[in-house]
């Protein structure tokens, strides 16, 4: 029997234990294996809420199933794209929606933009003002479109009230053609300059004042600082906000529904509110599928299109 020679240490009076630890019994997941475990639910969800319809979509507006009908659907291809890109009406809509898009989010950015900068100008209270002009952008649109259709009734609105007061004529704000789609403008406009608002003044908040005291010090004018200072440093950001803001209202649906219905006639039937009349009041699933692909893929390009303008507007 041979005798066993006893590992010591660097320290004194401590033996190393001879036995190492059983293999497999302190085995912790690797760095992959936590990855894969933290982000799998978010991909499941995002796999059956997000991507799953819009391949079902996509499936559907080559068919002409409708939701009523019974019986499969059956394959027509390229047909619901065919008629809608030839259809006079989705002309209309389209032109509608356009004229929205450009007014509203134009008006937005021309305000937020001012607001910021008198903002931004000030010393005290900003805190306070900022906090002010947030508020309608809290709001659900839900409840703005409420509160607008209320404000803006022919008969009964405080606006047509002060009108009155002034000695002005009462105005049909939701029922004329002329008026109604400038009302949705004024009142998207009023929920969203603040998101505007907000960009910008982070933006202008970020400038440098050093390049600031040195145009003061060349005795350069406010109007000089503003062109080559301010609107140079702060438009990259503020054309971000404006793509934001343009994908939004080119999806406007809840402005539509709660204040116009699409009326008078079709005057403020933007797309998405189109979009909601063929698939839940005419039942057509297909046609409606093959609406939602086509806006999904004009928002894609339009954006592809943006971004390459503004990495050379970067770059240059």
């Amino acid at each position: 029997m041979s005798d066993s020679v006893p590992l010591t240490t660097d320290r004194p009076g401590q033996v190393a234990s001879a036995t190492p630890p059983a293999p497999g019994r302190s085995r912790r997941l690797s760095d992959r294996g936590l990855a894969v475990a933290f982000i799998s639910p978010a991909l499941l969800l995002l796999l059956a809420m997000s991507v799953f319809p819009l391949l079902w979509a996509l499936y559907l507006s080559f068919t002409d199933y409708s939701a009523t009908r019974g019986g499969p659907a059956h394959f027509i291809w390229f047909g619901n794209y065919t008629a809608i890109l030839t259809s006079a009406q989705v002309h209309t809509r389209a032109l509608t929606t356009l004229i929205y898009v450009v007014g509203a989010v134009g008006l937005q950015t021309v305000l937020g933009f001012g607001i910021a900068y008198l903002i931004s100008r000030r010393t005290h209270g900003r805190g306070v003002l900022t906090t002010l002009f947030l508020v309608p952008m809290m709001l659900s649109p839900v409840v703005v479109g409420l509160f607008w259709r209320f404000m803006l009734d022919a008969q009964f609105g405080v606006v047509n009230s002060m009108l009155g007061s002034l000695g002005l004529g009462q105005v049909e704000w939701l029922t004329r053609q002329r008026t109604a789609l400038l009302s949705l403008i004024v009142v998207d406009t009023w929920q969203w300059t603040p998101f505007i608002m907000l960009i910008a003044l982070a933006g202008l908040t970020a400038v440098p004042k050093y390049l600031y005291e040195a145009a003061s010090i060349d005795r350069a004018s406010e109007w000089f600082k503003f062109r080559t200072i301010t609107l140079p440093l702060v438009w990259p950001l503020l054309l971000i906000a404006v793509m934001f803001r343009a994908i939004e209202a080119f999806r406007l649906f809840d402005l539509v529904y709660i204040l116009t219905n699409g009326g008078p006639g079709v005057s403020t039937e933007t797309l998405s509110f189109h979009i909601y009349k063929v698939a839940f009041l005419g039942f057509n699933t297909g046609t409606a599928s093959a609406y939602g692909i086509l806006m999904v893929l004009v928002v894609i390009v339009l954006t592809q299109l943006y971004l390459r303008y503004l990495n050379k507007l970067k770059e240059g």
